[in-house]
């Protein structure tokens, strides 16, 4: 007859394989940002001006300011909360970042409000960014306006770009925050020059910071509207799901 203490031992040999195994297996915690960013802010350019208002994701953070002297400065989302109690409108700010050379966009590592001293740093994410929210359904041809879609018409005061220099919507003379995905914002460039007037129905969203839509449709008028068509999800390649994965879309969110 087998002795208690030897099926104890093998049975918890048996959970410490079992553990190890499962330890295997388990990807590690993703690492914490670091508490100091890895270069020094104040070595890179400075961007001094006074801010004329917010840029916004499509999900309403912000990602970025724009300056009185029509100066883009992109911020990372993760920095939206911090971004938000430390300045507004109208504060002078002095910029440390990288400058693009053909357009008046600066890529922060870090932002000072001039007034207060406050200093806001680039030290990367400190947890993976939230999923993006679904596409819409994607049709090519349409005869007006989508249902269930919020319409607004504007002039266009300026293109708006990602970190890339990619152009990804537009501002508005009425301050909304006009998005497309990049290669749709470069076919619809037209309408996107300053001083266009244009129609455009998609998702929009208001907060404390400002107006924000997410373009479905856009077009010079609302009988000559246009789908945007918008970046597939991820896995899903032809019908039922089933196919070859995608490509990436383009970030306008890339850490800095």
């Amino acid at each position: 007859m087998k002795s208690p203490w030897k099926t104890t031992l093998a049975g918890g040999s048996i959970l410490l394989a079992l553990s190890a195994s499962a330890l295997a297996q388990t990807p590690p915690p993703p690492l914490a940002a670091s508490a100091a960013p890895l270069y020094d802010p104040q070595q890179l350019p400075a961007q001094r001006g006074k801010v004329q208002q917010f840029t916004l994701t499509p999900r309403g953070d912000i990602d970025g300011l724009i300056l009185t002297d029509g100066t883009e400065v992109k911020t990372p989302p993760h920095l939206s909360t911090q971004i938000a109690f430390a300045i507004k409108p109208g504060d002078a700010v002095t910029v440390h970042g990288l400058r693009a050379a053909a357009l008046p966009l600066v890529q922060a590592v870090s932002i000072t409000n001039d007034a207060t001293g406050q200093t806001i740093v680039d030290n990367g994410p400190a947890r993976p960014a939230a999923a993006p929210p679904p596409p819409f359904a994607s049709v090519e041809q349409v005869s007006g306006p989508l249902p269930g879609l919020t319409q607004l018409q504007g002039r266009v005061r300026m293109a708006l770009h990602g970190p890339q220099g990619d152009v990804n919507g537009a501002l508005l003379e009425d301050g909304t925050i006009l998005r497309l995905p990049p290669p749709e914002a470069y076919r619809f460039a037209k309408l996107l020059q300053p001083g266009q007037t244009l129609v455009a129905t998609g998702t929009a969203l208001v907060t404390p910071a400002g107006k924000v839509m997410q373009a479905q449709q856009i077009g010079a008028s609302s009988d000559q509207l246009s789908l945007v068509r918008q970046p597939p999800r991820p896995g899903k390649g032809g019908k039922g799901g089933k196919g070859k994965r995608p490509p990436p879309a383009p970030d306008a969110g890339v850490r800095f």
